[in-house]
């Protein structure tokens, strides 16, 4: 009796040259994380914000701020590098997409925090 089935061998197959090149992304640098963690710090203890996250993108690092971790963020801190040229590459989005501040200098940017920005609850 023959087989019908054909043979079966196993072959290794070299990922690594699948893979595609390393894409660097994006991130806070130790300074700038600790300027924005001061903020949110000073705001979690006031009791405005209660949760964060950090997203690092290829083309942007992104730092959310949020009410409660279930919602959409209140606020957005981003570093992009490539309005470093233009605008600046800091800036802070408010929770509708709005461009509350933007500049060069993360400490500039990160003042508009200290008027005291609040969430208006529509209740």
């Amino acid at each position: 009796m023959e087989n019908s089935q054909p043979e079966r061998s196993a072959a290794v197959i070299d990922f690594a040259g699948l893979r595609p090149a390393a894409v660097p992304y994006v991130s806070f640098d130790r300074r700038e994380l600790s300027e924005i963690l001061k903020v949110y710090g000073r705001m979690v203890a006031a009791g405005e914000w209660r949760d964060y996250a950090i997203d690092t993108l290829r083309e942007r690092a992104v730092f959310s701020i949020f009410r409660r971790s279930s919602e959409m963020p209140l606020f957005r801190v981003e570093k992009n590098p490539k309005l470093a040229r233009r605008q600046g590459m800091f800036s802070v989005i408010g929770a509708g997409g709005q461009v509350l501040k933007r500049g060069h200098e993360l400490a500039s940017v990160l003042r508009v925090f200290n008027k005291g920005l609040r969430l208006i609850d529509e209740r």
